[in-house]
């Protein structure tokens, strides 16, 4: 718990210092940057701020021509493009040094020169082209810096969101897991009673459900797994029942939708599915080479499903009642089933004398 809790101050110290990052510790410039963002991001008003920037640029230098010596034609333009590109962004930007090139040439440098381009106009042209591209470059790479920064620093903090849910949730599911090992091994042991063989036999159930727990923790814990659709989730769930029952020639189906379940309801939903295919494996094909266990997931109605499980082993004796069966596995089954909302219940086979089929109806919250 202290290794946890000290892993959550350095993750959000982290964060702390990714947001200091991108406010620059609080500089006037990045509040700047900041307050420009959503005028940026405005489909249509910065192109219109761009052109009255460029208007007023140019009343202004029309206002202070006559107290200017000659060779002032850039003067108030060149502010207009920075301020136009800072907080309007690069196109508005480009119109408006576009705009101002052309005016300064049209209206201050041309008539001096008889509206002819020479070698001197040509010269200072150039140079308030290439300065305020300079300008507009430098001004747009800080702002897709600063983007990425903010982007960087948005996925961090998601990231962290989701470690810390995640951490919480497996606290809550261990927690949850003790208590029904506990529950368990209270039932195993009234089960017993003082028959040796049975303890025996009790604690190799016990080892098994614990080592199907296990497995399902790793299943729902790892990360390539996160967003597996239900289909694929459960397919790979009775793939290591399977393999790990040592079982050889029994193949699993699966034909389910993509459930909108939470890690605490695929969690009992992992259980259920477990225990349910784990007796089929042990009782079902004793003798056989080869069968198959099928799963079927069907809506039945707003936020419900039926789970259909079905093997084509040697099914159950004629006179089976499972309603009335005190065994553990039945038990469990149904407290797992009575968790998601549901019930459960022996379904019909085509063939009575073939498989088994147990049908699982449950609620997604």
């Amino acid at each position: 718990m202290n290794d946890g809790a000290a892993r959550q101050r350095d993750s959000a110290d982290g964060i702390g210092k990714g947001e200091s990052a991108v406010r620059g510790d609080g500089s006037f410039f990045w509040s700047l940057v900041r307050a420009a963002q959503p005028l940026r991001r405005h489909p249509w008003l910065p192109d219109a701020i761009g052109v009255a920037m460029f208007a007023l640029a140019l009343a202004l230098r029309f206002g202070v021509d006559d107290v200017l010596p000659p060779g002032f034609p850039f003067l108030t333009f060149f502010p207009a493009v920075i301020l136009t590109t800072f907080f309007c962004g690069l196109r508005p930007g480009v119109t408006c040094a576009v705009l101002s090139t052309f005016a300064a040439w049209f209206f201050f440098i041309g008539p001096a020169n008889d509206m002819q381009l020479d070698g001197q106009s040509l010269l200072a042209l150039g140079f308030f082209v290439v300065i305020a591209a300079i300008d507009i470059t430098l001004i747009h790479f800080t702002f897709s810096a600063a983007d990425r920064l903010r982007t960087e620093k948005e996925t961090t903090a998601r990231l962290y969101e989701n470690q810390r849910t995640m951490f919480q949730e497996l606290q809550h599911r261990v927690a949850n897991n003790m208590q029904f090992v506990a529950a368990l091994l209270t039932l195993q042991k009234r089960k017993v009673g003082q028959d040796a063989r049975q303890a025996i036999t009790a604690l190799d159930e016990a080892r098994s459900r614990l080592d199907t727990i296990a497995r399902i923790h790793r299943q729902l814990y790892a990360p390539e797994r996160l967003d597996l659709p239900t289909d694929q989730y459960l397919r790979q769930l009775c793939c290591d029942l399977v393999t790990a029952s040592g079982t050889a020639g029994i193949t699993s189906k699966v034909d389910s939708p993509n459930l909108p379940l939470s890690v605490t309801q695929l969690t009992t939903l992992s259980m259920l599915v477990a225990e349910i295919v784990t007796n089929s494996l042990k009782h079902a094909f004793i003798e056989a080479d080869s069968g198959t266990i099928l799963i079927t997931v069907l809506p039945c109605g707003p936020d419900r499903y039926e789970m259909t499980i079905a093997d084509d082993g040697r099914g159950l004796p004629p006179d089976a009642d499972l309603s009335r069966s005190d065994g553990l596995g039945w038990r469990i089954i149904q407290s797992l089933a009575a968790q998601l909302g549901g019930k459960v219940e022996l379904a019909s086979r085509v063939e009575p004398s073939r498989g088994t089929a147990v049908r699982v109806q449950f609620t997604v919250a």
